[in-house]
């Protein structure tokens, strides 16, 4: 008998090897469902970029015809948006995008290397009011900027920094974004500590176990601030206008609200063509560094 139901699991294990595969047949129903899922989902994506659409096809229209036309497609291409806002404020576009690009490197690399230490401070370390202070640290991310602007522009004020770059750069290099300290710290609280151990068994103090050790394993986790910060610091206006007077140091969020003047004509159709040329670093930012974005989110979120 075993024989028998050995043979038999055998030759049914071969036919049912042995059959052709047949796909499930999707009903009428639920393939509707689908279409209309699919199609619901279309809409929703063309409602939420209708405004940006909107604004590169108007874009290449005169200032005339801008706001008298909500089609996407514009009747012809008028470039002189472009040629004429790129020198429109005295200086070249280009220069504002420079000083954009300066500030945006000078806080990237503020973030990266405090807000990382920080995290390994928080996460690895044992020190007096420990939990305190990073209780603090995360209500302090509850803490919205116009309160803390007033006594920081005072404090750069009397340091006579006011109209220069510092105000902007110097507080990313203290450590004072704590969502990419508290990003940091989920991060290395997921990394085991036998690793930390084995650098301590071959000699190795807290310096050398977090730049050799977990600082190459904080890829996604540093790949994520650092495109946050891009994107957060090239679109500030606030902070940007309140310590920039000079137009030579004026930044691209600064010089696109110039283009708007409340006492004479506004030249919408120049500020629109800025505004694309604007955005383009910004999608490719997101672009090349999305997979980085949503690894380190992923990896973050889940410990």
């Amino acid at each position: 008998m075993t024989d028998l139901a050995t043979r038999a699991r055998s030759r049914s294990a071969e036919s049912s090897h042995d059959a052709p595969f047949k796909p499930r047949k999707v009903s009428a129903g639920t393939r509707f469902r689908q279409v209309m899922r699919h199609a619901g989902m279309l809409v929703v994506v063309v409602i939420a970029l209708y405004p940006i659409l909107w604004m590169v096809a108007s874009s290449f229209r005169p200032d005339g015809q801008i706001f008298g036309n909500a089609s996407l497609i514009p009747e012809s291409l008028y470039f002189d948006n472009y040629t004429n806002g790129w020198t429109a404020l005295g200086n070249p576009f280009s220069v504002y995008m420079f000083n954009s690009a300066l500030i945006v490197l000078g806080s990237i690399i503020g973030n990266l290397v405090s807000c990382s230490m920080a995290a390994y401070a928080f996460a690895r370390l044992r020190f007096k009011f420990q939990k305190p202070a990073f209780a603090i640290m995360l209500v302090s991310i509850m803490v919205p900027i116009h309160v803390v602007i007033v006594p920081q522009y005072i404090m750069f004020s009397k340091l006579g920094l006011i109209n220069t770059f510092l105000p902007l750069v110097l507080p990313k290099l203290l450590a004072t974004d704590a969502f990419f300290i508290f990003l940091m710290v989920q991060f290395i609280r997921g990394l085991p500590r036998e690793l930390d151990e084995a650098a301590r068994i071959d000699g190795a103090g807290h310096i050398r176990t977090f730049f050799q050790i977990l600082l190459p394993l904080m890829k996604p986790a540093l790949a994520t601030t650092a495109i946050f910060t891009f994107i957060w610091v090239w679109n500030d206006f606030f902070s940007q206008l309140v310590y920039l007077t000079d137009p030579n140091k004026y930044t691209v969020p600064v010089a696109l609200r110039s283009f708007i003047d409340a006492q004479s004509q506004s030249s919408y159709g120049a500020l629109f063509a800025m505004s694309v040329v604007s955005i383009i670093p910004v999608v490719l930012a997101f672009a090349f560094g999305q997979k980085y974005l949503v690894r380190g989110i992923a990896t973050t979120g889940g410990k």
